[in-house]
């Protein structure tokens, strides 16, 4: 018996339907993600620019965050421009090997972003704990290589579902009520097992932003610990002042998406679009919110971001 050829178990492509039970929306909708998307362009490439060209940024943590801004840009440009194509009714499909494509980017884009968050957390951890160390520990070569670790991890990690989801047959199932590409949002649509599937994207949720989570709990735990035995209350201020920029984006970064994960697993009660806007607002909002929060928080930075808008407006003036 000969074996069913690639076409005959995979579609040729997929049809992405958006917010299903929500189509009237869509045009209102494209608003607020389309100005999303460009704060965050903005945001993150200003942030970028600004750190790679002042070389007194160029300390461990503005460089963590520089690769931050990069995966985050990674995260909104995998998933957005699509969405926007959808509520604008200008393509909603997409070839199969394309949706594989976008899931890959995007997810690897979360576990990269999770990565450098966890060394973010370890760099706070050393620079209140281990002071007299910090310069030794985090060195520019250190920060090359937690960049190179965050690349090969998330590759690794999302490398094994292409392969996953090439091996199940589809039986012509093509539409998907989703925005984008994302590896549940695919599996669902298979008519085979899926069991693998399922519990490879369980495992690998519980072991990589998973054990970030308790990781960066374990460094703050640390940090709380080292701070209450200041003396100074200024200085306990100034301790807690430096991570508050940094938890916010924690808490901004995995509180939808660990939310939108387990809803979708286990919140069958909860309406499907609910799923997808809990699904965008993770690859939304924290790429925007980033470049903001730390920039405010960080003096130094704030200031050559100012004198970078600053210069700009006038160049733009004397045109």
């Amino acid at each position: 018996m000969a074996a069913p050829n690639e076409t005959s178990v995979h579609p040729a492509s997929f049809l992405l339907l958006g917010l299903v039970g929500l189509e009237n929306l869509h045009p209102w909708l494209s608003i607020p993600f389309c100005l999303v998307y460009i704060v965050t362009l903005l945001g993150n490439f200003t942030l970028i620019f600004v750190i790679v060209m002042e070389r007194s940024l160029h300390e461990p943590m503005c460089l963590l965050l520089a690769m931050l801004a990069v995966a985050d840009l990674m995260l909104s440009s995998s998933t957005v421009p699509k969405a926007l194509s959808i509520f604008w009714s200008l393509s909603k499909e997409m070839s199969f090997h394309a949706c594989l494509t976008q899931m890959f980017f995007t997810h690897m884009s979360f576990v990269a972003e999770s990565t450098i968050l966890l060394a973010m957390a370890f760099d706070r951890y050393v620079a209140i704990c281990k002071p007299l160390r910090y310069c030794t520990v985090l060195t520019p070569s250190v920060v090359a290589r937690i960049g190179l670790a965050a690349v090969a991890r998330s590759s690794c990690v999302m490398f094994p579902t292409i392969f996953l989801l090439r091996r199940l047959p589809y039986c012509g199932h093509h539409l998907m009520p989703h925005t984008y590409c994302e590896h549940m949002g695919i599996v669902l649509l298979a008519c085979a097992d899926i069991s693998i599937n399922v519990w490879y994207g369980f495992a690998t949720t519980l072991l990589s932003p998973g054990v970030d989570i308790v990781l960066i709990g374990v460094s703050y735990a640390l940090i709380l610990r080292a701070v209450s035995r200041l003396s100074a209350k200024d200085a306990q201020l100034k301790a807690v002042g430096t991570c508050s920029s940094h938890a916010s984006v924690i808490s901004m970064f995995y509180t939808p998406a660990l939310f939108s994960f387990f809803t979708h697993r286990f919140g069958h009660n909860v309406p499907h679009h609910i799923h997808i806007l809990l699904a965008n607002v993770y690859v939304l909002l924290p790429p925007m919110l980033n470049p903001v929060v730390y920039t405010m928080k960080h003096k130094l930075l704030r200031e050559k971001v100012s004198q970078v808008v600053f210069r700009t407006r006038q160049a733009r003036g004397r045109g």
